[in-house]
């Protein structure tokens, strides 16, 4: 199903069609609002997904210095 949606959108015409639909379903006053909202929330899931990253790349680098091997220790 996947491929024949992806197919489906190859088109610009198609993308076109997609479009008014959107348009004659969410109509030309609310479709701003809901752009904006999209935004912010894409802003938000990016940020997200950046400090996690940041995240584990901290979690990561402190965890080097521990995972030595107490038998290996020189005497």
């Amino acid at each position: 199903m996947g491929y024949y949606s992806v197919m489906f959108l190859r088109e610009p015409s198609h993308i076109l069609l997609i479009l008014i639909v959107v348009l004659v379903l969410f109509g030309a006053k609310r479709l701003p609002d809901s752009a904006r909202s999209l935004a912010k929330s894409m802003r938000i899931f990016k940020s997200e997904m950046k400090d996690m990253k940041d995240d584990d790349k901290k979690a990561v680098a402190e965890k080097k210095p521990e995972d030595k091997d107490p038998d290996s220790v020189e005497k």
